[in-house]
């Protein structure tokens, strides 16, 4: 390539563009060398070859913002307003402007000819529209590529997929089979998954070659026999995996073996310990033995690991309410609602410390909460009982002097306003 750089040192960009050419044709393709093509093309006004070379660069080198803004500013004089705004679209994506992105692949496909390219925008709009959380948007442009011969299996899955994550399973059972009975292959395992979930387990059972799938669609059949001489033949292959476990556990509930389930759920517990599962099916054998407390406990537990803290705490009251000595229950409910509403934490903080007078955690809690209501003379005899179990726990390292003074030295009330909105 040495003689072609010489040429366009020399400026004499006609020739360095023909030697640039033949080692192109020589099958010396790289990234580096259509970016030389790119640059002398456009530099020769030849905006069409220019373009197609850009491509062929950013093709290479997807994640090379320079290159996609010089491909803009070929594509603008070229009047291609298809590939300015994709390649102003793939740009945005770089720069992590996903709603600049969003806006330029939809002026895209709607300056498109091609049906291939449309579809292939269509794919990439729909991937930003799902990585934002917008899953209906995200769908209705799989549904659109769906409709034209660019389709694959993967679309179908991909749509599916979403469908699922927006509880509507039964349209990603229609879609699949939809797909499947169309011709689309490798969608038996996606299709029996959400056959599953629908309810439907002899769909299930008679797509999928998954065997841990196929024993938990026999329990679901009511052929528990068949189901554990299954799992028994596939145990040595299985036996670390938490999906075996949990179906066993299930098998052992099924044929109302209680005792034994739990102690099934114990052992999946050991192998994929974060799981919810272990309490919900905790909550379901408790509740089959009529222990309401458990039941209650574990479907708090379950939930709380799935995030809905509001539903958590229900279950946990009505823990309390079979059993309000329980310490563990109101630890736990205690230190939840600390999280978010401080008022209704410290009613159980109280209840704790009535069960548990040295407890620290309890003690500290009750001197914050005097403290920010202004009660001082009740917050000092929280602070002292503390400080006479613990005179070197932290808070009261920290804060011992500080809090004793405000008995003597309480705050004005302007004091009190400003700390109360943050602004002290």
């Amino acid at each position: 390539m040495s003689l072609a750089e010489q040429y366009e040192n020399e400026e004499k960009y006609e020739e360095a563009y023909i030697e640039y050419k033949k080692e192109l044709e020589q099958g010396r393709e790289s990234a580096e060398l259509y970016k030389k093509l790119a640059h002398v093309a456009s530099i020769l006004n030849k905006k069409d070859e220019a373009e197609d070379y850009y491509k062929h660069l950013v093709a290479l080198r997807p994640d090379d913002i320079v290159a996609y803004e010089q491909l803009m500013d070929i594509c603008f004089e070229n009047n291609d307003k298809f590939t300015y705004y994709l390649s102003r679209g793939q740009k945005h994506v770089l720069e992590q402007q996903f709603d600049h992105a969003i806006n330029d692949f939809k002026k895209a496909i709607a300056h498109g000819q091609d049906d291939d390219k449309i579809a292939h925008t269509r794919y990439i709009l729909a991937g930003l529209y799902e990585d934002a959380g917008k899953f209906n948007q995200a769908i209705d442009e799989y549904l659109k590529i769906t409709d034209t011969d660019m389709a694959t299996s993967e679309t179908y899955l991909k749509l599916a997929n979403l469908y699922n994550k927006t509880d509507f399973t039964k349209s990603a059972v229609e879609v699949l089979q939809r797909a499947k009975d169309e011709g689309f292959t490798g969608l038996e395992e996606d299709l029996a998954k959400y056959y599953s979930k629908t309810n439907n387990p002899q769909k299930a059972l008679e797509l999928t070659s998954d065997e841990l799938l196929k024993a938990r669609c026999l329990m679901e059949l009511g052929k528990n026999d068949e189901a554990i001489e299954l799992l028994d033949s596939i145990h040595d292959k299985y036996k670390k995996d938490s999906r075996y476990a949990a179906l066993i556990a299930q098998y052992y509930y099924e044929t109302g073996d209680l005792d034994t389930a739990l102690e099934r759920v114990d052992e999946f517990a050991k192998i994929d310990p974060n799981s919810p599962l272990i309490y919900q099916m905790r909550a379901l054998i408790y509740e089959k033995k009529g222990d309401e407390f458990n039941e209650h406990v574990n479907w708090a537990k379950f939930n709380s690991l799935r995030g809905d803290t509001d539903v958590a705490i229900n279950e946990y009251m009505i823990a309390h309410q079979l059993d309000d000595k329980n310490i563990e229950i109101i630890t736990t409910i205690a230190e939840t609602l600390d999280q978010t509403d401080k008022n209704r934490s410290i009613e159980f903080y109280e209840k704790l410390l009535e069960l548990q007078p040295e407890n620290k955690r309890a003690l500290q809690k009750m001197v914050e909460f005097n403290e920010h209501i202004g009660n001082y003379v009740i917050m000092v005899d929280y602070l002292e009982k503390l400080k006479q179990l613990d005179p070197r726990h932290p808070f009261i390292v920290e804060n011992y002097e500080r809090l004793s003074n405000l008995l003597t030295n309480p705050p004005s009330i302007i004091d009190n306003i400003l700390k109360f909105f943050g602004k002290a």
